[in-house]
């Protein structure tokens, strides 16, 4: 058995097919046939049903598929290793964004990547900074950034900034008209927020509790959802400027500053000490940092550099 073998056999079982599979593969399909055949002769056991449709895997073959799909994923990142060794950062990293920031920022940061690293692959994740804390914890993404992360012992960060919450709501709403709404009346709205343990949640349940109040909330855990529901059903939602800078751009929403107090959070962006990429992690995270810190001298981001920083001060800082 050989790594050829079991890259056949997943492209087999990936497509349900030997001739697309040798099409893929630029082989001859008797050839892989024949690979197959000799392949089951060494294990002792049938991997795959022939049927007039194409191949599926049997019980065993699909037991076989999964550890033949790990082991070649293992050596494309003992590669990535080698590779983050060379001078020129390459291979592939992968780089979770929170769901409120994906949308404006994934863009300019693969073209900066492209620009700037040419030679990294960037694999972009979006989720919750809640899933997204565990995941770069865990060692299943190689840079993040964070809302106000949790300190972890496998993680190392650079505190970017500082973002305000506000309301965004329609131009039609019965607040869009006002200049700014107190923290105190805002309680006594309903409002649409992600459910726990969202980090944007949290902020703001803690400041309702300083407060002495609560909040009067719908749980969404859908960006696109809560667009739709200020949009078009008239809702209410707290959410930083960033996440609706398209629809407040086109006029369709109206964002409030919140005051007495002004809830806000902290942007960092963090790099896994568990990546199998090291410098090909470091080079994307310093080029995240210069992307988010050149949209907020730009006032394309509504936020403030921490402890005054310039822009080069903060990539000095993320490098070492």
């Amino acid at each position: 058995m050989d790594f050829r073998q079991l890259k056949y056999f997943v492209q087999i079982a990936e497509n349900g097919n030997f001739s697309r599979a040798a099409e893929v593969l630029r082989i001859s399909q008797p050839s892989l046939s024949q690979q197959m055949k000799h392949l089951e002769e060494e294990l002792g056991v049938d991997l795959l049903v022939r049927h007039a449709r194409g191949v599926t895997t049997t019980e065993l073959g699909q037991q076989f598929y999964d550890h033949a799909r790990r082991i070649l994923q293992e050596v494309d990142r003992a590669k990535d290793v080698i590779r983050s060794q060379s001078t020129n950062p390459s291979g592939r990293v992968s780089v979770g964004l929170p769901t409120s920031a994906c949308r404006g920022l994934s863009h300019p940061l693969f073209q900066a990547i492209a620009r700037r690293q040419p030679n990294i692959t960037l694999h972009l994740v979006e989720a919750m900074t809640s899933y997204l804390d565990d995941y770069i914890q865990a060692g299943r993404l190689d840079v993040a950034l964070l809302y106000d992360h949790k300190a972890f012992e496998h993680v190392a960060w650079t505190e970017m900034m500082s973002e305000d919450l506000m309301l965004c709501v329609a131009p039609d709403h019965p607040l869009a008209s006002r200049d700014a709404i107190g923290f105190g009346e805002l309680l006594e709205h309903l409002v649409v927020l992600p459910g726990r343990p969202n980090v944007l949640r949290t902020v703001m349940e803690q400041h309702a509790a300083r407060h002495n109040g609560t909040l009067n909330a719908i749980d969404c855990d859908s960006l696109p959802a809560i667009v739709k529901m200020v949009c078009c059903s008239g809702h209410a939602a707290v959410m930083p400027h960033f996440a609706f800078t398209e629809e407040i751009g086109h006029g369709q929403v109206v964002a409030l500053p919140i005051v007495d107090p002004t809830p806000s959070w902290r942007l960092s962006v963090v790099v896994s000490q568990r990546t199998m990429n090291v410098r090909g992690s470091q080079a994307v995270a310093e080029v995240l940092a210069d992307v988010i810190a050149g949209m907020v001298e730009a006032g394309a981001w509504r936020a403030r550099l921490l402890g005054g920083k310039t822009r080069a001060e903060l990539m000095r800082h993320s490098a070492r």
